[in-house]
């Protein structure tokens, strides 16, 4: 019986990779109007260059690009970058469509919710207060917290843990397959593949379900509990 959802943030509740292109599309703008001397398309590859260096999350991205364009930082252009950034991002951070309803009928269900992040723990955690989802989940396990990443099955286990249950007692929705559908299946936990955050145009995915709309996990839960009745 299905008595957990566990969930992956970006790509899964939030359109991540749109909200962090938004965001860099109205900074670097801010930071030329600022006084730096390039254009949008050269800046936008070499903000690229870093994230593919450092990783998507990396919280020093205009830092280092101002290092490789200045030879120095300039807290006029840095702090006008960050803060166009910002208000971009708080803007485009909003769930994928029936978020809040779903989640919400889980919870009537008396179904528990988990978060299972590869993001650092601050920023997860911000993220889910600014969609006011903070208060909903019962577990929340994020890289911090067990200096792993998924598939490695730290993570799936410290958040089964906290919940207090057994692997075939919960089902982990994710978008990335290598990552969390892989990791969850490898520990025997039930999957349903995100195809609607899906954004490596994914083929294969190996999981026991696939959602085109997060409010299909509903009729899932009922069914996989009906079975087990």
């Amino acid at each position: 019986m299905i008595k957990a959802v566990i969930f992956d943030l970006d790509n899964t509740l939030v359109d991540f990779m749109k909200m962090k292109r938004r965001a860099i599309e109205e900074a670097i703008p801010a930071m030329i109007d600022s006084g730096l001397s390039i254009s949008f398309e050269d800046a936008d590859k070499i903000i690229d260059e870093i994230y593919k260096e450092q990783g998507i999350e990396y919280q020093q991205v205009f830092d280092v690009f101002l290092q490789r364009v200045l030879k120095k930082i300039d807290y006029k252009i840095l702090s006008a970058g960050i803060v166009a950034y910002r208000k971009a991002r708080e803007a485009a951070l909003i769930p994928y469509p029936h978020v809040y309803p779903t989640l919400h009928k889980l919870m009537k269900m008396g179904i528990k919710m988990g978060i299972l992040s590869d993001a650092p723990v601050k920023e997860a955690w911000l993220r889910l207060a600014y969609l006011n989802l903070h208060h909903i989940f019962d577990a929340v396990i994020t890289f911090e917290d067990t200096g792993v990443r998924k598939p490695n099955p730290a993570p799936f286990l410290a958040v089964l843990g906290k919940l207090n249950l057994k692997a075939d007692e919960a089902l982990m929705v994710g978008d990335w397959a290598e990552r969390d559908i892989v990791g969850a299946k490898n520990i025997g936990m039930k999957t349903a593949f995100a195809r609607y955050g899906d954004t490596f145009n994914t083929l294969k995915h190996n999981a026991d379900y696939e959602l085109n709309d997060i409010s299909e996990l509903i009729d899932i839960i009922i069914k996989e509990n009906y079975l087990e009745s």
